[in-house]
């Protein structure tokens, strides 16, 4: 716990971004029947059954100093799609910063063994010298800063009935191009001193 607090305790360095990581599964669901649009004095009437289109994973980044952030959608959550996750934040993302501070729970696919398992052992071992795990606590995930970026795009996009990949991700990048054209950002206000007198039975006496 102690180690993400100190690293949110740090100042913004574009050569070291600290980006949190967070992953959400998603029901894909269509209508049976098309809604009649809204009328005067009428809002927009949407039938109650609708028809399940299966599943979408995605992986949300988060540079809450920046106010910078990416929702991929994928089919899968499996260790080569986190690979392949990572591999984007460093090359894509992050192309000049040294180092990569990566805040994430511990999901068994969140290991620098996913890429291994994922790339040559060349190119593994370029990506993992350029990511810094730093792993949330077991029942300690809302210490991860992607957790209330998760909240923000289920309230303001999710709650809707969304039929398939392409419509879901054309939907996430008007949310996220919005809300990266105004920075949104995140203002962690708890310190590892105030973890030490408020969660002090986690300590040893």
């Amino acid at each position: 716990m102690e180690d993400v607090l100190d690293l949110y305790a740090k100042p913004y360095s574009a050569d070291r971004p600290v980006v949190c990581f967070d992953e959400l599964p998603f029901q894909l669901l269509a209508d049976k029947r098309s809604p009649q649009p809204v009328a005067p004095g009428r809002p927009t009437r949407v039938d109650y059954e609708y028809r399940r289109q299966g599943t979408a994973n995605l992986f949300l980044c988060f540079e809450p100093l920046a106010g910078w952030r990416h929702v991929a959608v994928t089919a899968h959550r499996t260790n080569k799609d986190f690979a392949e996750q990572m591999r984007a934040l460093a090359d894509d993302h992050y192309p000049d910063a040294s180092v990569i501070a990566v805040v994430l729970d511990n999901l068994s696919t969140h290991s620098p063994s996913a890429l291994y398992q994922t790339f040559p052992p060349a190119e593994a071992r370029r990506l993992v010298k350029r990511l810094e795990f730093h792993y949330t606590p077991k029942h300690g995930s809302w210490l991860n800063m992607a957790e209330l970026e998760v909240a923000i795009l289920s309230r303001q996009c999710l709650r809707r009935r969304l039929p398939n990949p392409t419509v879901l991700q054309r939907e996430i990048d008007a949310w996220e191009a919005e809300r990266n054209c105004i920075r949104a950002k995140a203002h962690w206000h708890f310190t590892t001193m105030q973890a030490r007198s408020k969660l002090r039975r986690l300590y040893p006496a």
